[in-house]
Parts: C-alpha cells; structure tokens; sequence
C-alpha cells in the first residue's frame, strides 16, 4: 500500500508551493510527512511505540532538504520549433528545430492528455522535461585569435534520451508533481534497504537449510556401508569443512535477522534514509556556456555561446540526468500519422 495521492498532493504543495510558515502548520506539515513515509515505506512501524516521535528529526531533515530543492529557479522552456534558434537552452538541448516536435510527438503521456475530452479546451501544457547530458573529449577545428587551429582538443556537450511526463495544466502543479516524485525516490531507497535485508536473511536460510543436508548425507555415507570402502580420513575431512561452513552461516544468519527480525529496525531503516536525504536525492544549478556546435567554453572565451544553467539531478551514484519544465503547445504536436510514417522507415 501507498499513501493516498491527496497526502502527497497536499505535502508537495506544502513543500513546493509556498509552504507553510506557522509554527502549527509546520507540526502539521511533519507529522502528515511521517504519515505518508510510513505508509508508503513500511505500515508496520507503526506498531513501534512512539515512531512518531523517533522519525521527527529524520523527517525535519528531509523538509529542510526538498525546501531547498524548492527554492531553485526552474523558468519552464518553451518547446516550439520557432524558438529553438532563440532560446540558449533549446539550442542545446535539440540538434535540430525538428528534434523539438518529435520530442513532443514521442510522449505518450503528452498525447493523452491532450486527447482526454477534460482538457480539450487545454492548448498549453506543462510537464517534466528528463533528459541524460554527455560530455566527450573531441579534437575540433578551433579559432585562436586570427589563426584557425585544426584538431584541438575540446569538450563536446550533448543531450539524449529527451522524455516529457506528467504533463499537467499548470506550472505549479508540475512543481509539485516534481516534488511529488523526489519523495517517491526517497521511499523508495527506504523501502529498498528493508528489502535487500530481508533477501539477504532468506538467502542464508536457504543455504544454512542446504549445507544441513548436505552434511546429514556426508554422515550417512561415513556411519551406512559405504564407509566400508572409503578412508574415514577421507570423510571426516568433509564433515570437518561442512561443520565449518554451517557454523559460519549460521552466524552470519543470526547477525542478519537480529539486524532486522524486529519492526523497530526497519524503522531505523527509514530514519538512516530520511536523515541524510541529499545523499539520495540532490538538485544543482550548474551554469554552461557551450557553442551551438555544442562545444563547451570557458567564461574566458570570445566565441559566440549559449548560456545557460543546468538544474541536474543526481539521484544516488548511479544516476545523473538534466530536467526542466516544458512548456508544451498543443499546436507543436506531430499528428499521429507523422509518427507512424516515421517508424515505418526502419521496419
């Protein structure tokens, strides 16, 4: 089970609309946030006497944190075909003008949306705008003062992957849909530590319940006729090893379900998780200035370039990407049959 959509609408808004500044609004504010954790992560913990209490510091440390992420400015680009050679931004995100519609017309939940008969008066909508960034080491040709140097070495800038979800109607129920999903990710990693514990204790189980088996079998063959044939030394050599073996499982069995045979340890689970939130969850403003070649430049360059600031997400050490809230004309969108034609092209 999850925490209900209204709870985490009402704590995005919260958190991402404003906030509230009251002192009784707050303690509203953040015992609803343990509510929604708790729910989302691990109902149970609700058994631990005064899990309230014990998840207050984690979670004023993840308010504080998702208020931060808040405060950053994300001025929402346009996505026409007409303002790719204007915007800095659209510049460097798309190759070509063209990109930007096509990027548009592959969103299925863009399409819908606007198909849905609720927003057939919609003509603009707002969404999250994902895409990965990728720098390589380049040799490129190079204008140093009046002298064009061919193969220096250069960092190129490119962005790939571009997806559009959760559209909405407005900017601000995007940010808070933003919000929305970075508590998401924090439950989730909760939830997931919780999980690999339990995995881990099954697992031992498993092998501690294999390797007993194995040496009943090894006893058997030592003490039934077959020992008649063999050399104890033999035998005894491999019971020695099982035994061994058994003992370490079974310890290291012990010391995993201790860490989690009890409810109040998943419950330290999530306050490990929700007390350092920005290990898992971190929003940058970067500045870039890149050429519309797509060449990186230092604030010392004379070349004409794109600026502009990058909001990154970095989520854990596995995941690093660039967002931004779109602005989607309904009237930039591909028909349907463009795409089809597109796709029959390599087929």
């Amino acid at each position: 089970m999850s925490a209900s959509p209204s709870l985490l609408a009402r704590l995005s808004q919260a958190l991402f609309g404003g906030g509230p500044a009251e002192p009784e609004a707050e303690r509203q504010l953040v015992d609803d946030m343990i509510e929604m954790i708790v729910e989302t992560v691990e109902p149970r913990v609700r058994q631990v006497s005064g899990y309230n209490r014990k998840l207050q510091a984690c979670t004023r440390s993840t308010i504080a944190h998702l208020r931060r992420l808040g405060q950053g400015t994300l001025e929402p680009v346009l996505l026409t075909r007409a303002a790719w050679s204007g915007d800095p931004r659209l510049n460097a995100f798309f190759a070509t003008a063209n990109d930007v519609p096509a990027c548009l017309g592959a969103s299925r939940e863009l399409r819908a949306f606007f198909d849905s008969p609720a927003n057939a008066g919609v003509d603009e909508a707002f969404a999250l705008l994902g895409m990965k960034k990728t720098e390589r080491d380049v040799f490129a040709p190079k204008l140093e003062g009046d002298m064009l140097r061919q193969d220096v070495a250069q960092v190129s800038v490119s962005f790939s992957g571009h997806r559009i979800v959760a559209p909405m109607g407005s900017e601000a129920e995007t940010r808070i849909e933003i919000g929305q999903r970075i508590i998401r990710r924090l439950a989730q990693v909760a939830l997931g530590r919780i999980i690999a514990l339990d995995e881990k204790a099954s697992a031992l189980q498993q092998h501690k319940a294999y390797l007993g088996a194995r040496l009943r079998l090894a006893r058997l063959a030592r003490d039934g006729v077959q020992g008649a044939f063999e050399e104890p030394g033999n035998t005894a050599e491999q019971i020695a090893a099982l035994e061994r073996e058994l003992n370490e499982t079974v310890e290291d069995y012990i010391d995993t379900k201790g860490s989690i045979a009890t409810i109040e340890d998943h419950l330290g689970q999530i306050d490990a998780v929700f007390s350092r939130p920005g290990e898992h969850v971190a929003l940058t403003h970067t500045p870039l200035r890149v050429s519309r070649m797509g060449i990186k430049l230092d604030a010392a360059s004379p070349d004409a370039a794109n600026e502009l600031t990058l909001a990154e997400l970095a989520i854990a050490d596995n995941f690093h990407g660039v967002i931004a809230i779109a602005r989607c004309p309904r009237a930039e969108m591909p028909p349907k049959e463009d795409l089809v034609a597109k796709a029959a092209r390599y087929l």
